[in-house]
């Protein structure tokens, strides 16, 4: 709802892996719906994707997430913007800085 509303808006299709974990066989893990922040119908990120195992503390990875997706981030909730890294060759780089409250605030008048 508030980071990526390709899937509730078009039912476009994301895949997801644990970082870390890129190369280990999801068959022997769980099938999950992994879903978003917020508790609406809509904020499903990733449907019936094969994870390795997850356990509390990993990192998921979605490896690419479309071109509108940055731009359609919303402050839905009262929520800030997420980060956003680019990844190659096992170093990351970030690109957009996670948003803070006072950028949350910024426009709000007394």
């Amino acid at each position: 709802m508030g980071d990526n509303l390709e899937v509730a808006l078009f039912d476009q299709r994301f895949e997801a892996a644990i970082a870390g974990r890129l190369d280990a066989a999801g068959g022997d893990g769980e099938t999950v719906t992994v879903v978003g922040r917020h508790c609406e119908s809509g904020d499903v990120l990733v449907d019936g994707v094969a994870l390795p195992h997850p356990r509390v503390g990993d990192l998921l990875a979605v490896p690419a997430t479309g071109a509108y997706c940055f731009t359609m981030a919303n402050n839905y909730n009262g929520t800030r913007r997420i980060p956003v890294a680019f990844v190659a060759d096992g170093a990351a780089r970030l690109v957009v800085r996670r948003e803070t409250w006072a950028d949350l605030l910024a426009r709000d008048v007394e």
